[in-house]
């Protein structure tokens, strides 16, 4: 049987896992660092994005397309080795 948990002690839940895990931490240093930048930088997210760590410019959905696309191909080849696989098997089956 589940239990039940009420919106209230999933919110909780959830924040003592961010807590436990450094989330809060790191977002309350690169919020502080900007809130104390002199210079307010013209896109906030941007610059949040770059103290996290993340390249500056990176388009996520054209990595996203490219790696479904890669994930096919993977198969692709996965299903051609195994063909190529077997018809080695039979030609060693039938020389012998």
């Amino acid at each position: 049987m589940s239990t039940y948990q009420t919106p209230e002690s999933k919110k909780e839940e959830f924040r003592k896992y961010l807590e436990k895990s450094g989330v809060i931490d790191s977002l309350t240093k690169v919020l502080v660092g900007l809130y104390e930048e002199t210079d307010r930088p013209p896109n906030a997210a941007d610059y949040i994005k770059r103290s996290m760590g993340a390249p500056a410019g990176v388009d996520v959905e054209a990595i996203r397309k490219e790696n479904e696309e890669m994930k096919k191909r993977i198969k692709e080849l996965e299903s051609t080795v195994e063909e190529l696989n077997k018809s080695l098997k039979e030609a060693r089956g039938e020389s012998k």
